[in-house]
């Protein structure tokens, strides 16, 4: 965790990104918590799911009106969505939510999934709010890689492990529910959405099947793979994620559309090239 949280890299970024907090609810107690960075004249800019920090909703309806809430506050019409794991899930989602008057220009899903099924728990998913914060990071800790691996990969990890204990019960719980509670992605109501699937070749907590399972819903998106990166590689490869962002948005719009990418340093990475559907 030292190795992220002392590099230049993340330490200027917090100490030049300002961090807002902003509440769209009549409960003052939810509050979205989202770093405020890019020019202000771009008026269709990309999200990141996260770090965008959302507040404890206990359903999916529940977390998208809120999101629609947080767009309308930010006098945004429309935006492109860069979603990992459970960030891509809600991405999706909101996408289809909003599909008869769409918010969502385009899509970037990154370890994500389709359906929640896949983890097998939502027959316990309406009673996470129950269970004790100790037991929450547990079944969560669970799907962390053990053993020997890339010391980057282990520094991702290690990152993560530090946001998660800075979560209390009912924020842990309320994504625990989102994530396991019996719901799937109808991708008829959002087939009109570009679409890019990174993927990482090494050890994730998602399975083959619901890898495939994304390709299926999913024929027409970009696909790029990762070497490297675990269930987090957005951590362990800082620049990928805003390469990935790039190439997307490359093939989704025209060059006079295009939001720039500032970076202020050179990280030497390995990426895959974008690969076309067979």
């Amino acid at each position: 965790m030292e190795e992220i949280k002392v590099s230049p890299d993340y330490n200027w970024f917090r100490s030049t990104v300002p961090l807002k907090r902003i509440i769209v609810d009549d409960d003052d107690s939810k509050v979205w918590s989202l770093y405020d960075a890019g020019p202000k004249s771009v008026r269709c800019p990309i999200i990141f799911l996260p770090p965008l920090q959302y507040p404890v909703y206990w359903d999916l309806l529940e977390f998208c009106d809120g999101f629609r809430k947080l767009l309308d506050h930010l006098q945004l019409d429309k935006v492109h969505l860069f979603g990992a794991s459970l960030g891509g899930f809600l991405a999706q989602k909101f996408a289809e939510y909003t599909h008869k008057s769409p918010r969502v220009h385009s899509l970037v899903l990154c370890n994500s999934f389709s359906d929640t099924s896949i983890f097998n728990q939502t027959w316990t998913a309406n009673s996470f709010w129950l269970m004790p914060a100790f037991l929450l990071k547990k079944i969560v800790l669970g799907n962390f890689a053990r053993g020997p691996m890339d010391p980057k990969m282990a520094d991702g990890i290690d990152f993560m492990v530090d946001r998660l204990e800075s979560l209390n019960q009912s924020e842990l719980a309320s994504r625990l529910t989102l994530n396991c509670q019996n719901s799937y992605v109808e991708p008829h109501k959002i087939k009109d959405v570009a679409v890019t699937i990174i993927d990482v070749f090494d050890q994730s907590a998602l399975s083959l099947e619901a890898k495939e399972e994304m390709y299926k819903l999913y024929p027409n998106a970009r696909r790029a793979h990762l070497k490297t990166g675990g269930n987090f590689p957005l951590p362990v490869n800082t620049f990928v994620k805003t390469s990935a962002a790039r190439k997307h948005l490359q093939a989704s719009l025209s060059p006079r559309q295009m939001p720039s990418f500032w970076f202020p340093w050179k990280p030497k990475v390995s990426w895959e090239n974008v690969e076309e559907p067979a």
